[in-house]
Formats: C-alpha cells, structure tokens, sequence
C-alpha cells in the first residue's frame, strides 16, 4: 500500500476493514518506512538495502542478491503478483496503472535477467486462479495498482480493495503462514532505529501465530519485514536486516516455516 502516514490509516473512519484486521491480528505502533520516495522501500523489502537508490528511477539497476536468491536456494517457491502489470516480466516504466517503482523484482538484475526467475513476476489475475486452485507459492508478493495502494485513490478505496482480497489469502495460509500488510512510507521523515527515515507508517502482521491486538513496544522498519520472513524459513539476513529487531514479540511462538 502507498503513501500514507500510520494517523491517515489508522485514525480514518474510512479504514473499517484495515482496523478491524488490526483488533483481530496485530499492527506494531512503531513502525517506521526506510526513506522517500517509494523505490527505496520495495528494495529494502526484499533487498536488505536501498542499495544507494535515493528516487523512484526506472532505469536504475541492482546487481545484488535478494530474498529470492535465497528462497530458491532453500528450494521455497516464490511468485510476484502486479496488478496492472500488462504481460509478465515487463520491463517497462508504467502501463496504465502498473508502474515499475512498485515492483522491486524487476530492478535485481539476478531476476529480470534470468528467463525463468523473470517467470515468476506475473500478472495480478494469477492470483485470483492461484488462490481458487489452492496453489499459493510459499512466498508472495502483491503490489496493487496505482487506485487501489491509495497512491493515487483514497484511504477508503484501498480499504475497499483490502476488504475483498485480505480474507481469501488468510483462508489459504495455513497453520504457520504470514501475511503483512504494509503502506511502503509515510508524509514526514519520522524514523528510527538510524536506518529509517521515511515517516510512521501502518503495517498489520496477520496470522494464526499472532497475538491478538498485539502492537509491540519496540521500534520497527521494513528491514524488520524482511527479518520476520527470513527467520520463518530458516534463511540468513541479508544486509541491514541482520540488524533489524524482527516481529516475534507479535507472536505467540516465533514463526517458523518449513
């Protein structure tokens, strides 16, 4: 989700849907975006690093490894669902209300140039199919469009959207699953932890293994997403995450995904 604070989310009456999953799950107090504008933040998300990307560029590059590095090595599936996106692995700036900068798979060099890697950043109607097949990757990613992030729309639109695709993909996660859903900054520079200053933002940790109602008294960043993720699968942190404080306090049990 794009660019609103944690108050324009969370004190909205127009969040009905995005409050009521944080009452049942849990939605840390303290959470805090890495920089602005929206690129860095997807990097961080799957990177570890912004990698020195300080706009939201379309030609830049990342020579790097990432989480998907990782899952494939652990043998984990992966899938990147984008709506909007008109093909899949499109390497072009923006279609419509698709556009690139929220798509951080298609910057690592490691995945827009290798075929069947590239395979996997596809179109969002996969996962309308994906989810009625029961055949969610064990990990996935999913940027709505340009309306329904509330980059472009309102807070209530998003809600809306979240509304009707939230509950179907909590049915599918199974005993051990995570969804996290995260608006990528905020509108200050509020930060934390000496590598966040991209505003407080809005972020629900939902699942069987959350603690209900739970906000967590620590400070938290995107690199505590990635953290979480990579500590469920048993995988090395990668860059700045190594540093980040993980979600486990939200949890019953620490998760784990085998």
């Amino acid at each position: 989700m794009e660019n609103k604070s944690y108050s324009q989310v969370m004190n909205s009456s127009s969040s009905t849907y995005v409050r009521s999953l944080a009452k049942r799950y849990a939605a840390p107090s303290k959470m805090y975006a890495i920089r602005h504008p929206s690129l860095p933040n997807y990097l961080a998300l799957i990177g570890g690093d912004t990698f020195g990307i300080t706009s939201d560029c379309t030609s830049c590059r990342v020579g790097g490894t990432s989480l998907v590095d990782q899952l494939e090595s652990a043998h984990h599936s992966w899938k990147a669902y984008m709506e909007g996106m008109p093909r899949t692995c499109f390497e072009g700036a923006e279609h419509g209300s698709y556009a690139k900068k929220h798509d951080p798979f298609m910057y690592f060099d490691r995945i827009r140039n290798d075929n069947g890697r590239c395979s996997h950043v596809v179109r969002y109607k996969r996962l309308e199919r994906d989810l009625k097949e029961g055949r969610l990757p064990d990990f996935g990613f999913i940027s709505p469009d340009l309306c329904n992030d509330t980059h472009d729309c309102s807070v209530g639109t998003g809600d809306r959207y979240l509304s009707h695709v939230v509950p179907a993909l909590l049915r599918e996660l199974g005993p051990h699953g995570i969804l996290f859903v995260t608006w990528d900054e905020g509108s200050s520079d509020r930060g934390c932890c000496g590598v966040a200053h991209g505003g407080r933002i809005a972020t629900i940790v939902a699942g069987p293994g959350v603690t209900r109602g739970a906000r967590g008294s620590s400070s938290y960043t995107h690199y505590s997403t990635l953290r979480t993720i990579e500590d469920a699968f048993g995988l090395p942190a990668l860059r700045h995450a190594a540093g980040a404080r993980p979600f486990d306090a939200l949890f019953t049990h620490a998760p784990r995904i085998r």
